[in-house]
C-alpha cells in the first residue's frame, strides 16, 4: 500500500472515530430507539473494498448502511470509551501537581491534584473513579475528570452512608457562619461548630485544610443540603467511659480534670466525658467577682466531688476544699483589742468587710466607722481595695467571724465635750442634714447636734429647714442643752443674735398705729409686713375699708396692734378698728354734749322753778 493510501486511511479513521464518539455522546444524554440490527461486518475487508478516489471526489456517496456496519464493528475494540461514562482508572503516575490516569484507552488521561485533597494518600496503583469528559481535545488529550465523577455517585454514596451509618472521609475546605464547609465525595457538606467535637471549640481555623472521619446525621433531599458530625464518632467511645466513671463516683473522691467552660457563676470541668460544675464560691476561700482569677480555660486541676443527683448527671464538684480552711491557719496570737491591717473587698450600705489574711475577713459596721452619731453609709469613709487599719472587736473562731473597728482607734471626742461645748458657748458647724423637724449641725467629727426648727430664727416663721439653710452651710449655733450619756446635743442658732421681740414688746404696744403692706391673702385674713419686718396677722373681719370694700394683696395702709404675744411672737392688727374707733369716739362726744346740753335745760328750769315757789312763799 503506498503512503499517500495509508495517510487517506488514518484520515478516514479518525473521521469515523469522532463520529462515533458524537454518536455515544448523544445517546448518553437523551433515549433513542432501539438500532436496526447490523450485518457484522470485518473492518479490515471494508477498508480494503472502499473507493477512496471516489469517496474524496464526491462522485460515490458513502453507503449509510456501511457505515453503520462499520460503527458496530468499531464497538468493543480496544482503546475506545464513550464521552460522559464514569469507569475506573488507575493512577500510574504522579507529579507534584497530578496525576496520570490509565483507562486502558488508547491515551493516558491527568487530573490535577487538587480533585484528590479529600484523599491526601493517594498513591500509583490506586483505583479511582474518573468521567470521560472528553476522548480528545485540541490536542488529541484525553480529558478526565474525577472530581464530576465523585459527584455523579456521591448522592448514591452520601444516602448510602446515612442509611448504613458508614464512615466517610471528608476535606475540610473552610469556615462559614457557625460551623465548616466538608468536601464529603466531591459534595460540599455542613458540619455544624456543635459537631466537631465533645467540647467546645474556640479555634475553628485549626481544622481548615483537613481531612478527617465524619458521619453522615441529615440529609435534605430538596434542597440537596448534607450535614456531617466529627462529634459522633467519638461520643459513642465517650459514652462507655461516662457510665464507667459515673459508677465510680462517690463523695469525698479526688478527681483529675480538665477546665473546659468559665461562666460568670462557676467553671464546667471535664472528668473524662462526664462534666462537673466548680461554683464560684467553691473556687476560693477568699472573695473573687469572676472564676478567671482562679483558673483558666484548658487548665487541669483536681477537684473534689462535693454531691450529685440519683443519676449522677449533675455533679457538684470543689476546688477550694483540697485546700485548709484559712481560719485554721489563722494567727492564734491575735485577740480582741488587738489591732490589724487589712484590704476592703466588699462594701455595703452597712458596712465593709476587711480581709485581714488569706480567706478571714472581718465586718466593719458603718457605726464603728466614726463617732458621729449620725450614721452615713460606707461609701463616705472607705472604697473597695483601700488598705485600712482597725482594732478587733469581737472574734468568734469556732463560728468563724469577726468584727472590727476603725473609730476606737481615735480618742472619745465625748469624753470631754463638756469642757469644750459647755451650755452657752457659741460655736460655728457645718450642715450635715436635715430633717422636717431641724437641723443636724456638726460640730467636728463625731459631735453632732440638733438645731430644732423653732430655734432658727427669732422673726421668719419656717415651715421646713432647707428653706433656711442647705447641706454644707456654715452656721453659727449655741449650746442650748447638754446630754454626756445620751450623747446629746441640742444647739440653737437664734440664740446666737439678741431677741428683737424685746424691742418690739415697746414698739408694737397694744392699740398702737402702724403702717403696713398686705403680703398674702387668705379666707382667714391678711398676713401684713409691719416695720423691722415683723409680721401680723390680720382677721377677715378686720380687712374692711370705711368705705366698705376690703383690702388686698399689695395694699399699703395703717394697721392698729390689738394683741401682741412675745414668747409665741405674735402681732394681731386690725385696719378696721381705725376708723371705727374714731367713729365711737365721735359718737361718745356727742352722747356727752347732748348729755351736759339736758343737764343744764334741767338745772336752768330747776332754777326757775325754785325761784318761782320763793317767790310765791314770799308773797
Amino acid at each position: 500500500m503506498s503512503e499517500e493510501t495509508k495517510k487517506t486511511e488514518e484520515q478516514v479513521e479518525a473521521t469515523e472515530v469522532k463520529k462515533t464518539a458524537a454518536k455515544a455522546k448523544k445517546e448518553t444524554k437523551e433515549e433513542v430507539a432501539e438500532a436496526p440490527k447490523v450485518e457484522k461486518v470485518n473492518p479490515e475487508e471494508f477498508l480494503a473494498n472502499f473507493d477512496w478516489h471516489k469517496y474524496e471526489e464526491g462522485i460515490e456517496a458513502v453507503d449509510e448502511e456501511n457505515i453503520k456496519a462499520f460503527e458496530a464493528a468499531l464497538e468493543g475494540t480496544l482503546g475506545l470509551v464513550n464521552e460522559r461514562e464514569v469507569i475506573d482508572g488507575v493512577v500510574v503516575r504522579k507529579t507534584d501537581r497530578e496525576a496520570i490516569i490509565d483507562i486502558n484507552s488508547k491515551s493516558e488521561g491527568v487530573i490535577s491534584l487538587n480533585e484528590f485533597r479529600y484523599n491526601p494518600n493517594l498513591a500509583v496503583g490506586d483505583t479511582v473513579e474518573v468521567l470521560v469528559d472528553k476522548r480528545e481535545d485540541s490536542t488529541g488529550q484525553l480529558v478526565l475528570s474525577h472530581k464530576k465523577a465523585r459527584v455523579i455517585k456521591a448522592w448514591d454514596r452520601v444516602n448510602n452512608a446515612h442509611e448504613t451509618g458508614e464512615v466517610v472521609n471528608g476535606f475540610v475546605k473552610c469556615r462559614t457562619r457557625g460551623g465548616m464547609i466538608v468536601d464529603v465525595f466531591g459534595i460540599e457538606a455542613f458540619l455544624p461548630g456543635s459537631q466537631i467535637d465533645v467540647k467546645p471549640i474556640r479555634d475553628y481555623d485549626q481544622y481548615v485544610e483537613k481531612t478527617m472521619e465524619f458521619k453522615v446525621v441529615k440529609i435534605n433531599q430538596e434542597f440537596k443540603n448534607v450535614v456531617v458530625s466529627h462529634k459522633a464518632l467519638i461520643e459513642a467511645d465517650i459514652e462507655v467511659q461516662k457510665k464507667e466513671i459515673i459508677g465510680k463516683l462517690e463523695k469525698g473522691q479526688v478527681l483529675e480534670g480538665v477546665v473546659k467552660n468559665i461562666t460568670s457563676y462557676g467553671v464546667f470541668v471535664d472528668l473524662g466525658g462526664v462534666d462537673g460544675l466548680v461554683h464560684i464560691t467553691d473556687l476560693s476561700w477568699s472573695r473573687i467577682n469572676h472564676p478567671s482569677e482562679v483558673v483558666e480555660l484548658d487548665q487541669t486541676l483536681n477537684v473534689v466531688i462535693l454531691d450529685f443527683d440519683d443519676e449522677k448527671t449533675r455533679i457538684q464538684l470543689g476546688l477550694k476544699q483540697l485546700s485548709k480552711h484559712p481560719w485554721e491557719a489563722l494567727d492564734e496570737n491575735i485577740k480582741v483589742g488587738d489591732t490589724v491591717k487589712g484590704k476592703v473587698v466588699v462594701l455595703a450600705d452597712y458596712g465593709a468587710f476587711i480581709e485581714v489574711a488569706q480567706g478571714v475577713e472581718g465586718l466593719i459596721h458603718v457605726s464603728e466607722m466614726s463617732w458621729s452619731t449620725h450614721l452615713r453609709s460606707a461609701q463616705d469613709f472607705v472604697s473597695v481595695g483601700d488598705e485600712v487599719e482597725a482594732q478587733v472587736l469581737t472574734l468568734d473562731r469556732e463560728e468563724r467571724k469577726m468584727s472590727l473597728g476603725i473609730k476606737q482607734l481615735y480618742p472619745d471626742p465625748w469624753n470631754n465635750i463638756a469642757d469644750k461645748y459647755p451650755v452657752g458657748s457659741k460655736h460655728t458647724g457645718t450642715v450635715r442634714n436635715y430633717t422636717n423637724f431641724g437641723v443636724f449641725v456638726e460640730l467636728e467629727e463625731g459631735i453632732d447636734g440638733l438645731v430644732y426648727i423653732s430655734d432658727l430664727s427669732w422673726t421668719k416663721k419656717i415651715k421646713h429647714p432647707s428653706d433656711f439653710v442647705s447641706v454644707g452651710d456654715k452656721l453659727e449655733v449655741e449650746v442650748l442643752e447638754l446630754d454626756v450619756e445620751g450623747r446629746k446635743l441640742n444647739l440653737g442658732h437664734k440664740q446666737t443674735t439678741d431677741n428683737p421681740w424685746d424691742a418690739h414688746e415697746d414698739t408694737f404696744a397694744i392699740d398702737s398705729i402702724h403702717e403696713g403692706t398686705v403680703k398674702e391673702k387668705s379666707d382667714k385674713g391678711l398676713i401684713v409686713i409691719l416695720e423691722d419686718g415683723v409680721e401680723a396677722f390680720v382677721p377677715s373681719r378686720f380687712t374692711v375699708k370705711e368705705d366698705g370694700s376690703k383690702l388686698a394683696k399689695g395694699d399699703t395702709d395703717k394697721f392698729k396692734v390689738i394683741e401682741f404675744n412675745k414668747e409665741f411672737r405674735r402681732v394681731v392688727a386690725s385696719h378696721t378698728s381705725i376708723f371705727k374707733a374714731q367713729e365711737e369716739k365721735n359718737i361718745k362726744a356727742a352722747q356727752k354734749k347732748a348729755d351736759t346740753a339736758d343737764k343744764t335745760t334741767l338745772g336752768d328750769l330747776g332754777g326757775d322753778l325754785a325761784a318761782l315757789k320763793k317767790k310765791m312763799e314770799g308773797k
